[in-house]
């Protein structure tokens, strides 16, 4: 029966006009910023940064830094603005408070609220920027090592990369402001290798022009390093040989590739070209001895917690490249080699002067074992005919972490997008034909809630494209993206298809969300409850809503970044795929509404109100390809295939209207099937077969 609509228009643009137009929060002013000093200090004066002020103890005497990491650090978010975080430092560099003062991630706005990204900010406080600082989505911080300043922050499941970007915006304000304000250093600008400097160097030249540097510790010179203390005697090894080798460490920087063909085979230089960009420099270990160059339980693509490195008096970050090491011809013989890599984004500069620190780390019993620390050190210079003049820092955060993160999604989507694009685009009729085809595409459709959907967080929102577009009308960055790689990997795919077949393929095939309403259909059809269909009339009128809450959801941007927030909950993604439900009531309400309407009336969301349906169905005009076959008496004088369409995807002249096709190839089977499709039916009677055309 038909079911006459209009007042499903009128609810969502009462929705929409909802909203409040509210601005996004300005630079915080001096009585703010006061009334924000966590006590006992009190605000002092601007230091002439950006926004940064002096906190004060009660004498007058300064005790430290305030400032917003916005004006330092604007690293855009998955809304497309930067978060902005006021941080506050001890003279030492010790975080005495992090704490939001303005965020529009999409996760913490009204997914799982704010509380849990309240509570990942308190764990900075008692850390210093001297702290190697991991986030893991999961880890007992009890079982680290005390001994290494490798620490591991506990992340918020389903919003790992917002507190990625968080702790990068965090860090990278922080050490600006550190080096700029702390102990006297004035911070400059990184210098770069030069690509087309080349010399012919081996492993003699490096050591000898002091490019290859060691340091070499006996068994002996570490007794002594543990003399008198609780440690002593907890090396028997060490005791047994005094003169043998405990540690005999070489290092190389890679960067000049000049120096990386004269310490590496051409395979592991090549690796090395693919691996990091130019703001990565990526340094060679190479060790003899007892020690090892990583712990027992060493996770791969991390910071070493034995490996450290400070330049002028601040911590250099290392991390793990994971790369296969082939060393060049002439090089002696090494039990063990390792690539590490600095970022010059958060102020390493390789042709200046830095010091390389190699951490020992003995242990005292065997049911609590406490650690005993020992660090040997010695410093790196490399010459500066190498690098060339300095660049200029960008605010850009490393973002290779959130793609080796996560590699195993990356791989198992790709896993399952290829297959299905290998079969809509070179064996579309033969699945239109197969006896099997419902059960096939129910399959498909189980494996994108549960694989695409629910683990690997693979829905599309509106909230991408308006990001980028609010990045644009600001002129920020749009590296935000790449805190995503599963996200841009599934973008990437429909953008290609858009040009192809449309909008079908993701709303049809990819959309966790529109899945979930193609069960439910099922279900209800199973259930026998009574289907509603849309008059035509009020079909046509109805489709038009989403392109008006597209263009609310692009003005609400441009004008008002808490107004957009809080439309793009018009889509239910977020509820029912990123949280699994797992929300305030209102937002389950609303997610499970359409449904529950679902069972009825089929796929009601996605035809009426989705606004990334109306953007694709807008971009995918592009194509160029009437990839569904039609006959000659398709709408006139046949209108079965119409008549069977849900989706209202078929004109009264049989034509496909592929704004409004979701691919679910209903029509192609009863064109494919002479037992179903009518015209072929008459011409089979008449003893003659026709055969369809694109259309």
């Amino acid at each position: 029966m038909y079911f006459r609509a209009r007042v499903l228009a009128v609810i969502f643009l009462v929705f929409a006009f909802a909203c409040n137009s509210l601005n996004a929060a300005a630079e915080l002013s001096e009585s703010e910023l006061r009334d924000l000093v966590m006590p006992p200090y009190r605000l002092g004066e601007p230091v002439g940064m950006d926004g940064v002020w002096t906190i004060e103890t009660s004498d007058g005497e300064v005790a430290g830094y305030i400032f917003e990491s916005r004006p330092l650090a604007p690293i855009a978010g998955f809304a497309g603005d930067p978060m902005n975080l006021l941080i506050m430092l001890d003279k030492d560099g010790r975080f005495l408070d992090v704490s939001v003062l303005d965020q529009n991630e999409p996760i913490f706005v009204s997914g799982l609220g704010t509380a849990p990204f309240h509570a990942f900010l308190q764990q900075y406080r008692g850390l210093s920027i001297g702290n190697s600082i991991t986030i893991a989505a999961s880890r007992d911080r009890s079982t680290q090592d005390t001994g290494s300043t490798h620490v591991y922050l506990d992340g918020i499941t389903k919003a790992t990369a917002s507190v990625r970007i968080a702790n990068e915006s965090i860090l990278s304000a922080a050490l600006q402001v550190a080096r700029e304000r702390m102990r006297g250093v004035v911070h400059r600008a990184a210098a770069l290798p030069l690509t087309d400097h080349d010399e012919d160097l081996d492993w003699p030249a490096l050591v000898e022009q002091g490019i290859a540097r060691n340091i070499r510790i006996s068994n002996g010179e570490l007794q002594a390093a543990y003399a008198g203390s609780l440690w002593e005697d907890d090396d028997p090894d060490a005791d047994a040989d005094p003169n043998g080798d405990y540690l005999d460490i070489w290092v190389v920087d890679l960067g000049p590739p000049s120096i990386a063909r004269a310490a590496l085979d051409s395979e592991t230089v090549t690796a090395l070209k693919r691996t990091f960009d130019r703001h990565q420099e990526p340094i060679l270990v190479l060790a003899n001895g007892r020690h090892r160059l990583v712990d027992d339980d060493f996770i791969r693509n991390t910071e070493p917690g034995r490996l450290i490195a400070h330049q002028d008096g601040f911590p250099v970050s290392l991390h793990d490249a994971d790369v296969a090491i082939g060393l060049a011809e002439g090089i002696p013989e090494f039990d063990q080699a390792m690539i590490v890599w600095a970022d010059t984004r958060l102020g390493f500069d390789p042709s200046s002067p830095w010091s390389f620190v190699v951490r020992v780390i003995r242990e005292h019993g065997t049911l609590l074992p406490e650690p005993g620390v020992r660090d040997f050190e010695f410093s790196y210079d490399a010459p500066d005919r190498f690098f060339d003049a300095p660049i200029t820092v960008e605010n850009t955060p490393p973002w290779l972490a959130a793609i080796e993160d996560r590699a195993v999604t990356f791989a198992v989507l790709v896993a399952v997008l290829a297959p299905l694009l290998w079969l809509i685009a070179s064996r579309l009729q033969w699945l239109a034909r197969h006896p099997r085809f419902r059960l096939i595409r129910l399959g498909i459709l189980a494996v994108t809630v549960v694989v695409v959907g629910w683990w690997a967080q693979g829905q599309l929102s509106i909230v991408t494209p308006v990001g980028i577009v609010r990045s644009l009308v600001e002129g920020d960055s749009l590296v935000f993206l790449l805190y995503e790689p599963v996200v841009l990997l599934i973008w990437a795919v429909t953008l290609v298809s858009l040009v192809v077949w449309g909008r079908g393929f993701f709303c049809g095939w990819l959309c966790p969300y529109g899945a979930l309403q193609e069960f439910t259909h099922v279900l209800g059809r199973w259930l026998r409850l009574p289907e509603l269909r849309v008059h035509p009339t009020d079909d046509r009128r109805l489709k038009r809503v989403k392109y008006i809450v597209l263009a609310l959801l692009i003005v609400t941007t441009i004008v008002s970044t808490a107004a957009a927030d809080l439309l793009v909950e018009v889509e239910p993604f977020k509820t029912a795929i990123t949280l699994i439900f797992v929300r305030d009531a209102p937002y389950v309400v609303y997610a499970v509404f359409w449904l529950v309407l679902g069972a009825f009336m089929f796929k009601g969301f996605c035809r009426y109100v989705c606004p990334l349906g109306a953007a694709l169905a807008l971009v995918g005009k592009v194509r160029r390809l009437d990839w569904i076959r039609r006959r000659a008496e398709c709408g006139a004088p046949c209108q079965f295939c119409k008549a069977k369409c849900d989706y209202g995807a078929i004109e009264s002249n049989g034509r496909i209207d592929y704004d409004e096709c979701f691919q679910c190839l209903d029509c192609v089977t009863i064109i494919e099937d002479p037992r179903q499709c009518i015209p072929e039916r008459v011409a089979r009677k008449k003893g003659r077969r026709t055969a369809p055309a694109h259309g």
